[in-house]
């Protein structure tokens, strides 16, 4: 195939971009921003689990990374795998927002139940916030439960709620859930519904030292960007230095080269955290399927498997003709699974380049994203 052939592929490899930065400005958005030097008081002083760089990234680095047009008849590595980063680094920013919010409301000596308002410096706006012993939630009884408010928004549907934290104090334990629109009207006057919850962790159980699951529901859907993100899912895992990540995007607008809508982004990951190296195995199932087995999301839809199906597809619409086999194998030759990763991005595809990548191999093997109808069903209350 000629270069010029590859236009609408390139085009569509870099989708994922817009979509990151949408999700990512919701997440960094807090109530406060944090100050480690204060005494968090009876709240947990940790709401997150740290995963090593070569699996995660900022919006910053990825955007100039995949705004980079890749050269020649083969597709970067960066280019197919740019954006797991990104969505790796929502797990580490979820929890940061919460951190963040701890650390905004220390000032108020916060040790016991106790109620108070005051004026938020995002949007300066009156928030109510309230402390109180022994609540229960999703099923389980918890030490604390701390409610901030939009007080002038009380007697909305949502009551205004802006954040909720369960949590335990020790081992530290606990789930927060947060309404950036009723934290900063401001910032997010659009995201009338988006809703995330973070369940963190540091009690050791299915294998982990310390763990954190992230959900994000009601992205406002983007009426010019057609693989906007509705919701997100994702879990982060660590033990001594490995840390374990898997979880899914939806992108139920989303189309490639056919006219078939409708995408998970689902991926699994492992590093280690002491050499910052990594390995990632990624699928495109559809949005709407119901199946959570390994070997179908990440085998049947594998990024290349997917990727192959729709230019093959979209060459004989197009074209009438299919495109070359070993052309199209060598433009796709990075999307074998698993990738491979350092601290300075992507080094290769299918083959490991040491043996210091054996153990995240049989590590990301017995991972699995979630089923993509949990994606597309997702919502998420406060008490």
């Amino acid at each position: 195939m000629s270069n010029h052939k590859y236009n609408k592929i390139m085009k569509t490899t870099r989708f994922f971009l817009g979509t990151a930065l949408l999700v990512i400005a919701l997440l960094i958005q807090s109530c406060d921003k944090l100050d480690q030097s204060k005494d968090t008081g009876i709240l947990p002083a940790r709401f997150k689990v740290d995963v090593p760089s070569a699996l995660s990234s900022d919006n910053t680095a990825v955007k100039s990374s995949l705004l980079k047009s890749a050269k020649g008849d083969t597709i970067k590595g960066d280019d197919i795998y740019g954006m797991l980063k990104v969505f790796i680094a929502i797990g580490e920013g979820a929890g940061d927002v919460v951190q963040g919010i701890i650390g905004a409301i220390a000032i108020y000596h916060i040790d016991k139940p106790m109620t108070l308002s005051y004026q938020s410096n995002d949007d300066n706006r009156i928030k109510n916030l309230v402390v109180a012993e022994n609540p229960s939630y999703d099923g389980r009884n918890w030490e604390y439960v701390l409610t901030i408010t939009d007080a002038a928004s009380e007697n909305n549907a949502d009551g205004g709620k802006a954040l909720q934290i369960f949590w335990n104090r020790n081992p530290i334990e606990g789930i927060a859930i947060i309404k950036p629109y009723n934290c900063n009207r401001i910032k997010d006057a659009l995201s009338l519904d988006a809703t995330y919850k973070i369940e963190y962790s540091e009690v050791p159980s299915n294998g982990y030292d310390r763990q954190m699951t992230v959900e994000i529901a009601g992205l406002p859907m983007s009426l010019t960007d057609q693989f906007a993100v509705k919701s997100l899912k994702m879990f982060v895992g660590k033990k001594d230095n490995f840390v374990d990540v898997y979880g899914n995007t939806d992108h139920p607008n989303a189309k490639f080269f056919t006219s078939t809508t409708g995408f998970d982004w689902a991926f699994v990951a492992s590093g280690l955290a002491d050499t910052n190296i990594g390995v990632a195995e990624v699928g495109l199932p559809p949005s709407t399927l119901d199946n959570s087995t390994r070997t179908v999301l990440l085998g049947d839809y594998s990024i290349k498997n997917v990727m192959t199906s729709q230019i093959n597809d979209w060459f004989l619409q197009a074209f009438g003709v299919s495109p070359n086999a070993n052309d199209l194998a060598k433009y796709l030759q990075n999307a074998d699974a698993p990738g491979f990763f350092s601290d300075g991005g992507f080094i290769q595809a299918g083959t490991s380049p040491n043996a210091k990548y054996a153990p995240l191999v049989s590590r990301i093997s017995d991972l699995t994203p979630y089923n993509p109808k949990i994606l597309n069903d997702l919502t998420i209350q406060f008490k």
